[in-house]
């Protein structure tokens, strides 16, 4: 499950390492919202490449963050949730959410 091996002794390198970037904690705060299935995850990041959206499932999978459920049926049905692991970070995103928008968005004067 574990694709990290080694870090300093730091709890912040190993969390960032799991959950940085441009979009990993944008995906887990929508999933945090509701389960998703790929094309609606992709209306709602207008801005990332269909490849990037695959790469960074397939990482957050990877880590036990998503749980990708595949329906057995025709057309292909793929959903994406947060698995137990990765609704812990709730309370992080939730913070990292309300920060930004108190902090990092502009302002209506």
């Amino acid at each position: 499950m574990r694709r990290h091996h080694s870090y300093s002794n730091c709890p912040v390198e190993a969390a960032l390492d799991l959950v940085g970037g441009k979009w990993k904690a944008v995906i887990l705060n929508l999933l945090l919202e509701e389960t998703l299935r790929f094309n609606a995850l992709r209306r709602r990041l207008p801005n990332i490449t269909q490849r990037m959206l695959t790469n960074q499932l397939r990482e957050l999978e990877a880590d036990g963050l998503v749980h990708r459920e595949v329906y057995a049926q025709v057309p292909p049905k793929v959903e994406y949730s947060l698995t137990d692991r990765g609704r812990t970070l709730a309370p992080v995103l939730t913070a990292l959410r309300d920060w930004g928008a108190e902090h990092a968005l502009p302002q209506a004067q």
